[in-house]
């Protein structure tokens, strides 16, 4: 069987930066080999001005929100943004499965290989049979009233069974936020079987924290228009994610956004991942961010947890794009002090064990079918394979 044999000025494997004495051997059907030092084989394909990589795992997106696109107001901030979302989520139903199937092409095309999805309902699923992405799909479901829980984890259970018919052992009931989940609910989700695997919005605003600190803030407006009661609800006197750090107990948390995470967040988090060996994953969905808030996680997040980052573009709704190389261009020019070792790892090698689908893809590894990606100075990118 002939191999495909390739070089480039960089080649990243996931796990680290190697230079052109370098070479990745693979199958003709994209099965990788190996990485080897080149020795002069005649038969090599060359890049030399590219880097080779593995396809890109975007660890949080809404296809379903792809029908949104620049209807939201930009910056409004969150609970604007969460407001416009609740009230136009369902109209334009007639772009919706043309506007889901454009979203999942753009990403095939920006050289994605799997992706997080965030799923309310089942619009997705017909795009997703056809697609060659692999989505691990996140049963999103929330309700901070107690009394509501048990109705809207039935409503959750009935959508993951047609992505458990449709796509089996790819899909996880997740909570929303930790504003909108009540602890019955969250109990709901803990007791529920499937994939052990949380994917959960966290901290995207100072106002989240500070309702759970002393009630106040912009999310008791929210409630308010919302018409829901918060009487039963007491200030923790904690940030909003030690709030429900307890509640977060499955093997592989993503905790998203991360805008307002503090020092003590932290030091908590390394506690439960020493002692409890649960895994916590940072989804940086910067662009999303500065779509809304225009406010993006210090740099002590990446200097402390630098190898438990990974990257999401967030929907269409808060996005103009769904290119993780767009992603990591911004982060590029807003933390010039990283490298962009960091953030390739990131969207490889880190968001393939957030997944859980690290035996397949992330590194360029024997056996596994990764994707073998050229990017040209992050303005451009292409699978080799199939070019």
């Amino acid at each position: 069987m002939a191999y495909l044999k390739i070089r480039a000025n960089q080649l990243f494997t996931g796990k680290e930066m190697l230079d052109s004495s370098w070479m990745l051997v693979a199958k003709a059907d994209g099965t990788i080999i190996e990485v080897k030092k080149y020795e002069g084989e005649a038969d090599v394909l060359f890049f030399e001005d590219g880097m080779v990589t593995p396809g890109l795992i975007n660890c949080h997106c809404h296809l379903e929100l792809s029908h949104l696109k620049g209807i939201i107001t930009e910056g409004s901030g969150m609970v604007n943004f969460i407001l416009q979302i609740l009230e136009k989520r369902f109209s334009y139903q007639e772009k919706l499965q043309d506007a889901i199937k454009a979203a999942n092409n753009e990403m095939e095309t920006n050289g994605i290989v799997a992706v997080g999805d965030i799923c309310n309902t089942a619009d997705t699923i017909n795009v997703k049979k056809t697609s060659t992405l692999y989505y691990q799909n996140f049963i999103e479901t929330s309700g901070f009233l107690p009394q509501k829980a048990e109705e809207r984890f039935s409503y959750a259970t009935q959508i993951y069974n047609m992505f458990e018919e449709a796509f089996p052992n790819q899909n996880s009931i997740v909570p929303h936020a930790p504003y909108s989940v009540s602890s019955t609910l969250f109990n709901c989700i803990n007791g529920f079987g499937g994939n052990n695997i949380n994917s959960i919005h966290n901290q995207e605003s100072e106002d989240e924290n500070r309702f759970f600190e002393n009630k106040s803030g912009d999310f008791v407006r929210l409630y308010k228009a919302l018409n829901v009661n918060i009487d039963f609800f007491s200030a923790t006197n904690t940030s909003s994610l030690q709030a429900i750090l307890p509640y977060l107990n499955k093997k592989s948390n993503i905790l998203v956004h991360n805008g307002y995470i503090s020092n003590e967040d932290l030091k908590q988090i390394k506690y439960i991942n020493n002692h409890k060996r649960i895994q916590f994953w940072f989804c940086f969905c910067v662009l999303a961010n500065k779509y809304i808030n225009n406010f993006i996680p210090t740099e002590t997040l990446i200097d402390r947890c630098s190898n438990q980052i990974v990257i999401g573009t967030d929907s269409l709704a808060s996005n103009h794009s769904l290119n993780l190389l767009n992603e990591i261009k911004y982060l590029q020019k807003k933390y010039p002090n990283v490298s962009l070792e960091v953030w390739l790892q990131a969207a490889t090698n880190n968001g393939a064990k957030a997944l859980g689908i690290d035996e397949k893809f992330g590194t360029f590894e024997k056996g596994k079918k990764t994707g073998i990606m050229l990017i040209k100075n992050l303005d451009n990118i292409k699978n080799i394979i199939t070019s």
